[in-house]
């Protein structure tokens, strides 16, 4: 086993690009919500194959929270790479506060829904079906990231249903939205699908039918003034590599490697 592990840490680095002699650096990365899952997975593996360590914050891509990736930046805090929603990271580089082409594409996400565990599943196979089941429900939650601000200001619209949800329907800043649901705080949980799969205590019903659903880039780059770009880079190569994305997949993220 012990030969194996060292195999497959030689065959990333390798794949990096790095020399296993090189000097280990300790990288300060922040990432959003979306692709924490899959990072928290494949995080460690670039660190054993490199040496280097990973020191991590987590934050919502945008928003008002002092702990959303820009607001992290505007303080003064260091990051050597940013993981987040793509055009929100298009407008830190617009900003000049990353990398113009330090930009690779990690993932796509799709917006799901999760019950409370032990309770039926309902019907959202197809728009009438998502409609119905909104409409029935007792309460509504979803994110205050991405995801939320669609469903808030475009789904409800799209439907058709948005003055009978306004009473009834919650954005759920800072937590992960199944946890509410898992409390039996709301009836219905909205969020990116790899946001919902780990929480435990709720059922996951499904992704939005395709037609209403909104889909959201991950991607990251460099902050401008990173300490460690070179190794920065080697963490996203990786993670965007084709190698990472059964990782990347399993997560409830979809691939975007060619």
């Amino acid at each position: 086993m012990k030969t194996l592990l060292k195999l497959a840490a030689l065959t990333l680095i390798g794949a990096l690009g790095l020399s296993s002699t090189a000097q280990a650096e300790e990288l300060h990365v922040m990432t959003s919500g979306g692709f924490t899952a899959a990072y928290k997975v494949l995080g460690p593996k670039f660190a054993a194959a490199t040496g280097n360590t990973l020191d991590t914050a987590l934050g919502p891509s945008m928003g008002k929270a002092p702990e959303a990736i820009p607001n992290r930046l505007a303080r003064g805090e260091h990051a050597d790479v940013v993981i987040m929603v793509g055009y929100a990271l298009d407008e830190l580089i617009k900003q000049g506060k990353v990398l113009p082409g330090s930009r690779v594409e990690l993932a796509d996400s799709r917006i799901g829904l999760v019950v409370r565990e032990g309770a039926a599943k309902p019907d959202i196979s197809s728009v009438e079906g998502l409609k119905a089941t909104l409409l029935n429900a007792k309460s509504v939650a979803y994110s205050d990231s991405a995801s939320g601000v669609y469903i808030q200001d475009q789904l409800f619209k799209r439907l058709g249903i948005e003055p009978q949800l306004k009473a009834k329907s919650t954005m759920v800043p800072k937590i992960p939205v199944a946890s509410v649901v898992a409390t039996g705080d709301y009836q219905l949980g909205f969020q990116q699908v790899s946001e919902l799969l780990p929480v435990p205590g709720v059922t996951f019903v499904g992704k939005i039918p395709e037609s209403v659903q909104s889909v959201t880039r991950f991607a990251a780059g460099i902050p401008v003034g990173a300490q460690h770009p070179v190794q920065a880079k080697a963490l996203l190569d990786y993670l965007a590599s084709p190698a990472a994305q059964p990782e990347v997949m399993a997560t409830g993220l979809d691939s975007v490697s060619q």
